[in-house]
């Protein structure tokens, strides 16, 4: 149905651990990117993706995707941790780092939870570009719909620094971002998505 061109799916380790730092263009993100590689990816996803939609609940759960509760800053850490030990273990690990899906198709600032993260565990970050997902499921619908999408994974990034310090995280972070921008060719906005949705009343 999505008819998805992949490029880059052999920069993807064939074991060991990886970090997919990807845009968020759409709820099925999580889902799809890990459908249509051969290990496993595990995800986040915000506790609202399990129990407001049907459909996006139940693409959740069939990914195994990591739910987690985006205004609690304990809950936030707590899924950092449980990333971590998924990738200490070799396994592969998904997050989006503008932290909520892109309003208007632009890519918003990065988080530093992904930095936290390839500090902390040494894990290389691949950065993802997604298109045409919004497509498939735009904001507000509840059945997918016939679309191309398009998968672009760019080779493994390290990084060097300490987790513990918030310059490197957030030089890191924008350095992934930067890569992930230069993959999609989205316009780069350098505030956060959320703040943006805040301040013109968008959910």
């Amino acid at each position: 149905m999505c008819r998805p061109h992949i490029t880059g799916a052999a920069h993807v380790p064939r074991k060991g651990p990886a970090i997919l730092a990807a845009n968020h263009l759409s709820i099925l993100d999580s889902f799809l990117l890990p459908a249509l590689l051969p290990r496993h990816v595990t995800f986040t996803a915000k506790n609202e993706y399990f129990d407001g939609n049907p459909v996006s609940g139940f693409f959740m759960r069939l990914g195994k995707s990591l739910p987690i509760d985006r205004e609690s800053a304990h809950a936030a850490q707590a899924m950092l941790d449980a990333a971590a030990e998924l990738l200490e273990r070799g396994e592969l690990f998904g997050i989006h780092p503008e932290g909520t899906r892109s309003p208007d198709g632009r890519l918003y600032r990065g988080k530093v939870g992904v930095a936290w993260l390839a500090l902390k565990t040494g894990a290389p970050v691949l950065p993802v570009a997604l298109s045409g997902t919004e497509k498939v499921l735009p904001l507000g619908a509840k059945v997918p719909r016939p679309a191309r999408i398009g998968i672009s994974i760019g080779r493994p990034l390290r990084f060097e620094g300490d987790h513990s310090d918030a310059r490197d995280r957030r030089r890191v972070t924008d350095e992934i971002m930067e890569a992930i921008q230069k993959l999609s060719g989205q316009e780069y906005v350098p505030t956060y998505a959320a703040s943006f949705k805040a301040a013109n009343g968008m959910s």
